[in-house]
């Protein structure tokens, strides 16, 4: 399985009112993660943990504004969208940068915008590894109007720090164009993702686009013969929905949390993936969508513990699109679109302003795994216990999902899944 996300920014002659500005936010990085070994803490601190805590804060912003404006699905990239502003940023002169990184919820005293790129750099780089037992690609590309003559140190820069690839492009042939870059999305995600451009006109002068793909399996799959295939699932507490409902008895590590009338759960992946799932009481969704706090996720993961689960798991995939230009500004990231955002470092022309931010996000779970990362700490079934007195974890209503890559604890999906046959 695998989670697939792809945000857009579109850089147009067109002048808007809206502003769409990255966000960072500071705080621990434990925030429900697995911790490294205590010996590695011993070692200097890598340059991502410059930037994780701030990503897992913007997720937890943006997650509770989508909430407010949509009554579905939930599903986006917190590194993607992230990654993808921070790398627009190089291209900011003056005040238009300073505004972008606070709004991300940088101190820029504390942590200058130079450390800043080396945390995505080596955030980015770190994910991009190789790994025998999870598929995880993170790639960013730059499509320029062949009438532009972008700064080579911007080029540069966003190649060595982000992995960036420019390519000349003729926005005069909006529909030839769009094919193109469609083209490769589709390539470098293996066939999974196909037109998920947005629209632009020939107006357009710069794409930006970014994709993750994730791909890995359970640590301990489900049997699909255990599998119900017509089992309710409540989309409030009075409408039953009828699908497939996956069913095992393992060892997982999970905890009810009385404060905010929810049970967390950690599912483990084969490799260094988490999966984070918050299933609220029934009627408290809001609730546990207000305790949403870094400190909330601190205090669940000082208090896992690992026991034997009958787990009830819906088999589901879902995706979201979005048009973030309206909603990021609510958050704080609203300075991309000004009319007086100075982007000159990106082309030398001044009043070039970002007018639309799109996102799309998947993810598929089956049986043998799960389309989005995550962080983890793998247990094994002590074979003595008793396999029918197993607690039961039953996710037939809508829950939340935080999926986690470990050694950077970084959030690389959240989502809220309310309708699982929605698609």
């Amino acid at each position: 399985m695998m989670g697939s996300v792809w945000p857009w920014l579109l850089i147009t002659k067109a002048l808007l009112s809206v502003h769409c500005q990255p966000f960072y936010a500071h705080g621990d990085k434990s925030l429900g993660a697995p911790q490294p070994p205590s010996h590695q803490l011993l070692e200097p601190a890598p340059a991502y943990h410059k930037v994780t805590p701030t990503i897992t804060n913007f997720a937890l912003r943006l997650y509770k504004q989508l909430a407010e404006d949509a009554a579905g699905n939930i599903l986006f990239s917190p590194v993607s969208l992230s990654s993808t502003v921070a790398l627009l940023s190089l291209g900011a002169h003056a005040d238009t940068q300073t505004q972008i990184l606070e709004s991300l919820g940088f101190n820029l005293t504390e942590t200058p915008a130079a450390d800043i790129h080396e945390g995505f750099q080596s955030l980015l780089h770190t994910l991009d590894l190789p790994s025998p037992k999870l598929e995880l690609k993170l790639g960013h590309s730059l499509f320029l109007d062949r009438q532009l003559k972008p700064h080579q140190s911007f080029l540069d820069s966003a190649k060595e720090l982000y992995g960036a690839l420019a390519f000349s492009a003729n926005f005069t042939d909006a529909a030839a164009t769009g094919q193109r870059i469609n083209d490769l999305v589709r390539k470098q995600t293996y066939g999974k993702v196909a037109g998920c451009l947005p629209e632009f006109s020939h107006d357009t002068l710069m794409v930006l686009s970014n994709y993750i793909f994730f791909k890995a399996k359970w640590k301990h799959p489900f049997d699909r013969y255990q599998t119900r295939k017509q089992e309710s699932f409540f989309l409030d507490q009075r409408t039953p929905l009828y699908i497939p409902m996956m069913r095992q008895k393992e060892m997982h590590r999970f905890l009810y949390d009385q404060e905010a009338s929810c049970t967390i759960l950690q599912i483990k992946y084969s490799g260094t993936a988490l999966l984070l799932l918050v299933l609220p009481d029934p009627g408290k969704m809001q609730r546990v969508e207000a305790a949403l706090q870094p400190e909330t996720l601190r205090r669940w993961g000082q208090r896992f513990l690992p026991s034997l689960l009958d787990l009830h798991l819906p088999r589901f995939s879902i995706s979201s699109d979005y048009n973030l230009e309206e909603i990021l500004p609510l958050i704080g990231l609203s300075h991309l679109t000004d009319k007086e955002a100075d982007l000159s470092g990106v082309m030398g022309q001044l009043n070039k302003t970002v007018s639309r931010v799109s996102h799309k996000a998947v993810v598929d779970m089956n049986e043998k795994g799960t389309e989005a990362a995550a962080a983890s700490a793998l247990l094994s079934q002590p074979p003595s216990l008793n396999m029918t007195s197993a607690p039961q974890a039953h996710f037939n209503r809508p829950f939340l999902l935080l999926l986690w890559e470990v050694t950077t604890h970084s959030l690389l999906f959240m989502g809220k899944v309310v309708n699982p046959a929605a698609g």
